[in-house]
C-alpha cells in the first residue's frame, strides 16, 4: 500500500540511491552504490557557477569488493559532482575500510576510519544502504547454493536483526526452526550422563 494522498505541494530537492549486488567472476563480490541530489530550481555555487534544475548537485558512487563472509577487500569512492571542487579529494580515504567486515559494529567502525572531515558526509551515508545489500546480494545465494553449509556455521546473523526475523516470530520458525526460540520451541535435549 503506497502512502496516503499528499497534501498539494511542489518539488523541491530530489534524492536517488541506487545499489546493485553483483558476483564477480573470481568469486569475490561487488556491491555498489550511486547517489545523485538534484534540484527543481537553478541556484549559484561559488565552485560550479549557476546550477540548473535537474543537474546533480551530487553524483557520487561507491563500491565494496567483498568476500562471501563480508570482509572488505576493496573500496573504489568517486566524486562526478559536488557542491565544493575538492570534494573528491577525499575519495582516498575510503581506502581506509580495506578489512573492516561488514556485520555488527561496521558502521560504526567505518565512521571511525572515514567519519567527520576524514570522509564524505554522502558517500559515509551509502554505507548504510551497502551493507544492507551486501546481506540481500550474498547471504540469500549462499543459503540457495548451500543451505547446509551456511547451517553449520551456526546461528544466522540476520536472526534478531529486525521484526520478521525475530528468533521468536514465525518467521524463524518456518525457516529456520534449528534457531526458533519462541513459546512453543522445542526444549533443548538434556545431556545424559
Amino acid at each position: 500500500m503506497p502512502l496516503s494522498d499528499p497534501a498539494p505541494r511542489r518539488g523541491i530537492h530530489h534524492r536517488d540511491i541506487t545499489c546493485r549486488g553483483y558476483l564477480r567472476d573470481d568469486g569475490l563480490w561487488d556491491v555498489e552504490a550511486h547517489l545523485v541530489d538534484t534540484k527543481t530550481y537553478p541556484f549559484e555555487n561559488r565552485h560550479r557557477g549557476t546550477v540548473a534544475p535537474g543537474v546533480p548537485v551530487h553524483n557520487m558512487w561507491l563500491r565494496l569488493t567483498l568476500d562471501a563472509e563480508l570482509n572488505v577487500h576493496a573500496v573504489e569512492a568517486v566524486t562526478d559532482h559536488g557542491p565544493f571542487h575538492i570534494c573528491g579529494d577525499i575519495a582516498p580515504n575510503f581506502q581506509r575500510l580495506v578489512g573492516l567486515n561488514v556485520g555488527p559494529g561496521f558502521l560504526r567502525n567505518a565512521r571511525q576510519r572515514v567519519g567527520g572531515v576524514e570522509g564524505c558526509t554522502h558517500l559515509v551515508e551509502l554505507l548504510g544502504p551497502l551493507a544492507t545489500t551486501a546481506f540481500q546480494t550474498i547471504y540469500p545465494y549462499r543459503e540457495r547454493h548451500d543451505r547446509q553449509k551456511a547451517l553449520s556455521k551456526g546461528r544466522p546473523g540476520f536472526i534478531d536483526q529486525c521484526h520478521a526475523l525475530s528468533a521468536h516470530g514465525p518467521v524463524v520458525r518456518e525457516h529456520w526452526p534449528e534457531f526458533y526460540t519462541g513459546p512453543d520451541a522445542a526444549p533443548e535435549p538434556v545431556a545424559s550422563k
